[in-house]
Protein backbone atom coordinates (compact mmCIF):
# COMPACT_ATOMS: atom_id res chain seq x y z
CA UNK A 1 0.00 0.00 0.00
CA UNK A 2 2.98 2.34 0.39
CA UNK A 3 3.44 2.36 -3.38
CA UNK A 4 -0.27 3.00 -3.83
CA UNK A 5 -0.12 6.03 -1.52
CA UNK A 6 2.81 7.40 -3.54
CA UNK A 7 0.82 7.02 -6.74
CA UNK A 8 -2.21 8.71 -5.17
CA UNK A 9 -0.04 11.65 -4.02
CA UNK A 10 1.41 12.00 -7.53
CA UNK A 11 -2.05 11.94 -9.07
CA UNK A 12 -3.39 14.55 -6.65
CA UNK A 13 -0.42 16.81 -7.41
CA UNK A 14 -1.06 16.46 -11.15
CA UNK A 15 -4.73 17.35 -10.71
CA UNK A 16 -3.80 20.39 -8.62
CA UNK A 17 -1.37 21.52 -11.32
CA UNK A 18 -4.13 21.31 -13.94
CA UNK A 19 -6.38 23.47 -11.79
CA UNK A 20 -3.68 26.09 -11.36
CA UNK A 21 -2.47 26.15 -14.98
CA UNK A 22 -5.91 26.07 -16.62
CA UNK A 23 -7.83 27.96 -13.94
CA UNK A 24 -10.47 25.25 -14.03
CA UNK A 25 -12.10 22.94 -11.52
CA UNK A 26 -11.62 19.18 -11.52
CA UNK A 27 -15.01 17.83 -10.49
CA UNK A 28 -14.02 14.19 -10.28
CA UNK A 29 -11.23 11.85 -11.31
CA UNK A 30 -11.02 8.10 -11.74
CA UNK A 31 -8.27 5.58 -11.14
CA UNK A 32 -8.26 2.40 -13.25
CA UNK A 33 -7.70 -1.08 -11.84
CA UNK A 34 -7.67 -4.36 -13.72
CA UNK A 35 -10.43 -6.93 -13.30
CA UNK A 36 -9.81 -10.28 -11.56
CA UNK A 37 -10.28 -12.28 -14.78
CA UNK A 38 -7.61 -10.23 -16.54
CA UNK A 39 -5.18 -10.90 -13.70
CA UNK A 40 -5.99 -14.62 -13.92
CA UNK A 41 -5.23 -14.64 -17.64
CA UNK A 42 -1.66 -13.43 -16.93
CA UNK A 43 -0.95 -15.78 -14.04
CA UNK A 44 -0.66 -19.54 -13.53
CA UNK A 45 -2.64 -21.40 -10.92
CA UNK A 46 -0.14 -23.38 -8.90
CA UNK A 47 -2.09 -23.76 -5.67
CA UNK A 48 -5.88 -23.79 -5.94
CA UNK A 49 -7.84 -26.95 -6.77
CA UNK A 50 -9.95 -25.30 -9.46
CA UNK A 51 -9.67 -22.33 -11.77
CA UNK A 52 -12.80 -20.89 -10.16
CA UNK A 53 -11.18 -20.96 -6.71
CA UNK A 54 -8.15 -19.29 -8.25
CA UNK A 55 -10.27 -16.57 -9.84
CA UNK A 56 -12.21 -15.80 -6.66
CA UNK A 57 -8.99 -15.67 -4.63
CA UNK A 58 -7.68 -13.06 -7.06
CA UNK A 59 -10.97 -11.18 -6.71
CA UNK A 60 -10.59 -11.13 -2.94
CA UNK A 61 -7.05 -9.78 -3.26
CA UNK A 62 -8.03 -7.12 -5.83
CA UNK A 63 -10.82 -5.98 -3.53
CA UNK A 64 -8.19 -4.32 -1.33
CA UNK A 65 -7.01 -2.19 -4.24
CA UNK A 66 -10.55 -1.35 -5.31
CA UNK A 67 -11.47 -0.21 -1.79
CA UNK A 68 -8.25 1.81 -1.45
CA UNK A 69 -9.02 3.77 -4.63
CA UNK A 70 -12.53 4.68 -3.47
CA UNK A 71 -11.36 5.42 0.08
CA UNK A 72 -8.80 7.82 -1.40
CA UNK A 73 -11.67 9.87 -2.86
CA UNK A 74 -11.49 8.76 -6.49
CA UNK A 75 -13.87 6.95 -8.77
CA UNK A 76 -12.84 3.36 -9.45
CA UNK A 77 -12.70 2.26 -13.09
CA UNK A 78 -12.57 -1.50 -13.60
CA UNK A 79 -10.66 -2.20 -16.81
CA UNK A 80 -11.81 -5.51 -18.27
CA UNK A 81 -10.75 -5.93 -21.91
CA UNK A 82 -10.80 -9.72 -21.54
CA UNK A 83 -14.59 -9.75 -21.42
CA UNK A 84 -14.75 -8.56 -25.03
CA UNK A 85 -11.53 -10.14 -26.33
CA UNK A 86 -11.84 -13.67 -24.88
CA UNK A 87 -13.68 -14.74 -28.04
CA UNK A 88 -10.86 -13.51 -30.27
CA UNK A 89 -8.17 -15.17 -28.17
CA UNK A 90 -10.02 -18.50 -28.02
CA UNK A 91 -11.14 -19.37 -31.57
CA UNK A 92 -12.02 -22.87 -30.39
CA UNK A 93 -14.73 -21.45 -28.10
CA UNK A 94 -18.31 -20.87 -29.20
CA UNK A 95 -20.25 -17.73 -28.37
CA UNK A 96 -22.06 -19.66 -25.65
CA UNK A 97 -18.74 -20.86 -24.22
CA UNK A 98 -17.58 -17.25 -24.06
CA UNK A 99 -20.80 -16.14 -22.41
CA UNK A 100 -20.37 -18.76 -19.69
CA UNK A 101 -16.78 -17.63 -19.12
CA UNK A 102 -17.81 -13.96 -19.05
CA UNK A 103 -20.65 -14.65 -16.63
CA UNK A 104 -18.30 -16.38 -14.20
CA UNK A 105 -15.84 -13.50 -14.56
CA UNK A 106 -18.55 -10.99 -13.66
CA UNK A 107 -19.56 -13.11 -10.66
CA UNK A 108 -15.97 -12.88 -9.39
CA UNK A 109 -15.79 -9.16 -10.09
CA UNK A 110 -19.05 -8.50 -8.25
CA UNK A 111 -17.68 -10.50 -5.33
CA UNK A 112 -14.68 -8.15 -5.26
CA UNK A 113 -16.90 -5.05 -5.51
CA UNK A 114 -19.35 -6.00 -2.77
CA UNK A 115 -20.08 -3.19 -0.35
CA UNK A 116 -18.44 -0.51 -2.52
CA UNK A 117 -21.04 2.10 -3.56
CA UNK A 118 -22.01 1.51 -7.19
CA UNK A 119 -21.98 5.23 -7.95
CA UNK A 120 -18.24 5.18 -7.20
CA UNK A 121 -17.59 2.48 -9.81
CA UNK A 122 -17.36 2.62 -13.59
CA UNK A 123 -16.80 -0.48 -15.71
CA UNK A 124 -14.85 -0.56 -18.97
CA UNK A 125 -14.44 -3.26 -21.59
CA UNK A 126 -12.95 -2.99 -25.08
CA UNK A 127 -11.07 -4.81 -27.82
CA UNK A 128 -7.73 -3.20 -26.90
CA UNK A 129 -5.53 -1.35 -29.40
CA UNK A 130 -6.20 -3.16 -32.66
CA UNK A 131 -5.50 -1.75 -36.11
CA UNK A 132 -6.48 -5.00 -37.83
CA UNK A 133 -9.59 -5.78 -39.86
CA UNK A 134 -11.50 -6.68 -36.66
CA UNK A 135 -13.73 -9.19 -38.49
CA UNK A 136 -13.63 -11.66 -35.59
CA UNK A 137 -14.63 -9.31 -32.77
CA UNK A 138 -17.39 -10.65 -30.56
CA UNK A 139 -20.49 -8.55 -31.13
CA UNK A 140 -21.90 -6.45 -28.32
CA UNK A 141 -25.28 -8.15 -28.68
CA UNK A 142 -23.72 -11.35 -27.36
CA UNK A 143 -22.56 -9.91 -24.04
CA UNK A 144 -24.36 -6.63 -23.35
CA UNK A 145 -26.67 -8.31 -20.84
CA UNK A 146 -23.63 -9.66 -18.99
CA UNK A 147 -22.05 -6.21 -18.85
CA UNK A 148 -25.20 -4.83 -17.25
CA UNK A 149 -24.85 -7.38 -14.43
CA UNK A 150 -21.66 -5.67 -13.20
CA UNK A 151 -22.12 -3.76 -9.93
CA UNK A 152 -21.19 -0.39 -11.39
CA UNK A 153 -22.84 2.96 -11.81
CA UNK A 154 -21.60 3.50 -15.37
CA UNK A 155 -20.53 1.33 -18.30
CA UNK A 156 -17.80 2.24 -20.81
CA UNK A 157 -17.49 0.45 -24.18
CA UNK A 158 -16.30 0.83 -27.76
CA UNK A 159 -18.75 2.60 -30.07
CA UNK A 160 -16.70 4.83 -32.36
CA UNK A 161 -14.77 2.46 -34.60
CA UNK A 162 -16.40 1.33 -37.86
CA UNK A 163 -16.68 -2.28 -36.72
CA UNK A 164 -18.91 -1.41 -33.78
CA UNK A 165 -20.45 2.01 -34.42
CA UNK A 166 -23.74 0.49 -35.57
CA UNK A 167 -24.20 -1.18 -32.18
CA UNK A 168 -25.53 2.02 -30.60
CA UNK A 169 -28.96 0.81 -31.72
CA UNK A 170 -28.80 -2.05 -29.18
CA UNK A 171 -29.28 0.51 -26.43
CA UNK A 172 -32.74 1.22 -27.82
CA UNK A 173 -33.71 -2.39 -27.15
CA UNK A 174 -32.41 -2.88 -23.58
CA UNK A 175 -33.55 -1.38 -20.31
CA UNK A 176 -30.76 0.61 -18.69
CA UNK A 177 -31.03 -0.14 -14.95
CA UNK A 178 -32.33 2.69 -12.78
CA UNK A 179 -29.59 5.04 -11.64
CA UNK A 180 -27.05 3.72 -14.17
CA UNK A 181 -25.39 5.59 -17.03
CA UNK A 182 -23.23 4.82 -20.05
CA UNK A 183 -19.89 6.18 -21.27
CA UNK A 184 -19.89 5.31 -24.98
CA UNK A 185 -16.72 5.77 -26.99
CA UNK A 186 -17.20 8.66 -29.42
CA UNK A 187 -13.53 8.81 -30.44
CA UNK A 188 -11.49 5.70 -31.14
CA UNK A 189 -7.99 4.40 -30.57
CA UNK A 190 -8.28 2.01 -33.53
CA UNK A 191 -7.40 4.62 -36.17
CA UNK A 192 -5.18 7.72 -36.33
CA UNK A 193 -7.90 9.64 -38.16
CA UNK A 194 -9.09 12.54 -36.00
CA UNK A 195 -12.88 12.56 -35.70
CA UNK A 196 -14.69 15.75 -36.69
CA UNK A 197 -16.46 17.44 -33.75
CA UNK A 198 -19.79 17.31 -35.60
CA UNK A 199 -19.47 13.54 -35.98
CA UNK A 200 -18.66 13.28 -32.28
CA UNK A 201 -21.79 15.31 -31.51
CA UNK A 202 -23.91 13.03 -33.71
CA UNK A 203 -22.63 9.97 -31.88
CA UNK A 204 -23.44 11.50 -28.50
CA UNK A 205 -26.93 12.43 -29.62
CA UNK A 206 -27.66 8.88 -30.81
CA UNK A 207 -27.00 7.52 -27.36
CA UNK A 208 -28.92 10.37 -25.75
CA UNK A 209 -31.88 9.40 -27.90
CA UNK A 210 -31.52 5.74 -26.89
CA UNK A 211 -31.13 6.00 -23.11
CA UNK A 212 -31.82 9.62 -22.19
CA UNK A 213 -29.43 12.54 -22.31
CA UNK A 214 -28.94 12.58 -18.54
CA UNK A 215 -27.55 9.03 -18.74
CA UNK A 216 -24.77 9.65 -21.28
CA UNK A 217 -21.19 10.84 -20.76
CA UNK A 218 -18.98 11.14 -23.84
CA UNK A 219 -15.85 9.02 -23.64
CA UNK A 220 -13.15 7.33 -25.70
CA UNK A 221 -13.33 3.77 -26.99
CA UNK A 222 -10.24 2.80 -25.03
CA UNK A 223 -6.88 4.12 -23.90
CA UNK A 224 -4.35 5.13 -26.52
CA UNK A 225 -1.55 2.83 -25.37
CA UNK A 226 -1.47 -0.79 -24.26
CA UNK A 227 0.85 -0.04 -21.36
CA UNK A 228 2.22 3.05 -19.61
CA UNK A 229 5.51 2.62 -21.48
CA UNK A 230 4.11 1.98 -24.98
CA UNK A 231 3.34 4.56 -27.67
CA UNK A 232 1.07 3.09 -30.33
CA UNK A 233 -0.43 6.49 -31.20
CA UNK A 234 1.56 9.74 -31.21
CA UNK A 235 0.55 12.12 -28.39
CA UNK A 236 -0.19 14.94 -30.86
CA UNK A 237 -2.89 12.77 -32.46
CA UNK A 238 -4.28 11.79 -29.07
CA UNK A 239 -4.61 15.43 -28.00
CA UNK A 240 -6.26 16.32 -31.32
CA UNK A 241 -8.79 13.54 -30.80
CA UNK A 242 -9.48 14.69 -27.25
CA UNK A 243 -10.03 18.26 -28.50
CA UNK A 244 -12.59 16.91 -30.95
CA UNK A 245 -14.22 15.03 -28.09
CA UNK A 246 -14.59 18.23 -26.06
CA UNK A 247 -15.79 20.30 -29.02
CA UNK A 248 -18.23 17.59 -30.07
CA UNK A 249 -19.62 17.36 -26.54
CA UNK A 250 -20.12 21.10 -26.50
CA UNK A 251 -22.02 20.93 -29.80
CA UNK A 252 -24.21 18.09 -28.51
CA UNK A 253 -24.83 19.96 -25.27
CA UNK A 254 -25.99 23.01 -27.16
CA UNK A 255 -28.50 20.93 -29.09
CA UNK A 256 -29.62 18.70 -26.21
CA UNK A 257 -29.61 21.12 -23.30
CA UNK A 258 -29.88 24.51 -24.83
CA UNK A 259 -26.36 25.62 -23.91
CA UNK A 260 -26.04 24.09 -20.44
CA UNK A 261 -22.77 22.65 -19.13
CA UNK A 262 -20.82 20.29 -21.39
CA UNK A 263 -21.74 16.64 -21.84
CA UNK A 264 -18.08 15.64 -21.83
Amino acid sequence: MDQFQKEVATFRAALAAVVVSNETQVEEAFVPAISPSNVASWETNQYYKTEEEFLFAIAEAMREEYKAIVDAGFLLQIDDPALATYYILHPEASVEDCRKWASRSVDALNHALRGIPEEKIRYHTCYSINFGPRVHDMELRHFLDIILRVRAGAYSFEAANPRHEHEWQLWKTVKLPEGKSILPGVITQSTVLVEHPELVAQRIMRFAEAVGRENVTASADCGFASFATSFEIHPSIVWAKLRSLVEGAQLATKQLRGGASSAA
